[in-house]
């Protein structure tokens, strides 16, 4: 990986992220509820859905079982968080995104988790201990079962609630949060949970989907600004995953289908909360061909998920978003589900080449967060997909640093000079 120290900014975030639900373990909330009632009827759509995928017959076994469906003790981050945190550490991380699991702060309405608050303080404190700024997410796709019971984000009203546990968690975690990520990819919670129903609750209303969206929007902005009038260092945005859409040939049609695709990935939400936003979180992980009004990827090299991987296109993504919304941006998620380690090197490779071509550009990146620090529950995949810098057996818990994070954290100090 060749690259310069001088091309990034001093005080640049290198690192890494996680969502509570994924690592954790041993939650109880809607999600943990859906996954029960679920898992078998998933394990058995498995073939259907990923007999095509290159390693199918290195993951049927696990795919085809009805408990890789059931997030159970997922990586069990929430006991072994220090460990973890040593690790990064290690890795010469400065930064690492998390997020704080709702359901655990307040498992009844209006009632607060004295222990899982002091958890999440002890867990801020060891990140600062070891020189690692904490970038807190206040939503990633789970939420109270008691909240969902009263129909979630469907209700406007229920905004509310949300707006009250994010003062609670900001006011208690006190001066040592400085970045804040409201809602985590709102139209790719709205679509999955409300349009296709892959998510809980498992709505398929596009009416409903569109509300909910709406409805995030609102949180985000309501949210925001209580945050901004708690103090002054706050820097809030959205994370908005962003894929970058590209015509496939000179035809019109092509050229108009991916700029109205474009806007409908980014812009439709970004135009609506870019003022309550000090920067802009993207998310990034794939783009699109379009020909016609069709995507049709040239699946050159693919993950484990079968997803056409365009690193270098993050450069196109960063430009854009520079232009339009001229806010620094810090890069949130970004990754490849790679069991074998065979490809993350050369994602890195590819999305730091894009990163320094950004900054020549002028783009005012401010930091990478790799997704992901551990393997994680990814949602209705379960356990098979293996995102992890660190390798995570889920028998053992044992943690095995992957050969391409040992690769990231000597490219990392390098540039930091450490």
């Amino acid at each position: 990986m060749a690259i310069r120290q001088s091309e990034f900014p001093h005080d640049f975030l290198w690192g890494a992220s996680t969502s509570a639900h994924q690592v954790e373990g041993n939650t109880h909330n809607q999600w943990t509820v859906w996954e029960l009632e679920h898992a078998k009827s998933l394990a058995a759509q498995a073939e259907y859905h990923y007999k095509d995928l290159d390693n199918w017959d290195d993951i049927k076994a696990q795919a085809k079982n009805p408990d890789n469906y059931v997030s159970g003790s997922a990586s069990d981050h929430y006991a072994r968080y220090k460990e973890d945190i040593e690790l990064a550490h290690s890795l010469h991380m400065n930064a690492l995104r998390f997020s704080v699991e709702w359901s655990r702060i307040e498992p009844n309405m209006g009632s607060w988790d004295s222990q899982a608050i002091a958890h999440y303080r002890e867990y801020v404190s060891k990140l600062k201990k070891q020189g690692i700024e904490p970038v807190l997410t206040l939503f990633h796709f789970t939420v109270p079962v008691w909240f969902s019971e009263m129909g979630g984000f469907e209700k406007r009203s229920n905004s509310k609630y949300f707006i009250r546990f994010a003062e609670k968690i900001l006011t208690e975690l006190g001066g040592d949060i400085r970045y804040v990520i409201t809602i985590n990819e709102p139209e790719v919670y709205a679509f999955e949970s409300y349009h296709l129903g892959h998510w809980p609750p498992g709505a398929q209303s596009k009416r409903a989907a569109l509300t909910v969206l709406r409805n995030l929007i609102s949180v985000h902005n309501q949210t925001a600004k209580m945050i901004h009038s708690l103090h002054s260092r706050y820097k809030v945005s959205i994370a908005k995953n962003s894929n970058y859409f590209y015509p496939g040939d000179d035809a019109v049609l092509s050229v108009k289908s991916a700029q109205a695709m474009q806007y409908g990935q980014d812009d439709y939400v970004l135009k609506r909360v870019v003022k309550q936003c000090d920067f802009l979180a993207v998310n990034y992980y794939f783009s699109h061909r379009v020909y016609g009004y069709r995507t049709h990827n040239p699946n050159e090299h693919v993950s484990d998920m079968g997803w056409d991987m365009a690193p270098a296109d993050l450069e196109f993504v960063l430009e854009r978003l520079s232009r339009k919304y001229k806010l620094p941006i810090i890069i949130t998620e970004n990754g490849c589900a790679d069991s074998s380690d065979a490809k993350r090197q050369w994602w890195l490779k590819e999305t730091f080449g894009a990163m320094q071509r950004a900054l020549k550009q002028g783009v005012e990146l401010q930091g990478y967060l790799h997704w992901s620090l551990l393997d994680n529950f990814e949602w209705d995949k379960g356990k098979w997909p293996r995102f992890g810098l660190l390798a995570v057996d889920y028998t053992t818990q044992e943690r095995t640093v992957r050969r391409s994070a040992r690769r990231y954290g000597e490219v990392v100090k390098k540039i930091r000079r450490i």
